[in-house]
């Protein structure tokens, strides 16, 4: 699986972070997440599947490994095919 973090939609709201701190790190000055890896470990998949569903903004993108993420969004945290 493969995850990012929509930049635009992000509000710093750090509940991924929360859940999720071994796949989302917080920018120090505004507050909002990054992927600290666009790969996410297969024993991680679960805590990011959760990160995404309760994020806010519904700012985070997951996607099949080998799928291109550009340009696509989840609106349910659902896996970009």
């Amino acid at each position: 699986m493969k995850v990012r973090v929509d930049a635009s939609r992000c509000q710093g709201h750090t509940l991924c972070a929360m859940i999720a701190p071994e796949s989302f790190e917080l920018d120090d000055v505004d507050g909002t997440a990054h992927a600290v890896s666009e790969t996410v470990p297969a024993a991680l998949e679960g805590q990011v599947l959760e990160a995404a569903r309760s994020c806010p903004e519904q700012a985070i993108v997951l996607a099949d490994e080998g799928s291109d993420t550009e340009g696509k969004t989840s609106t349910v945290a659902g896996v970009v095919k």
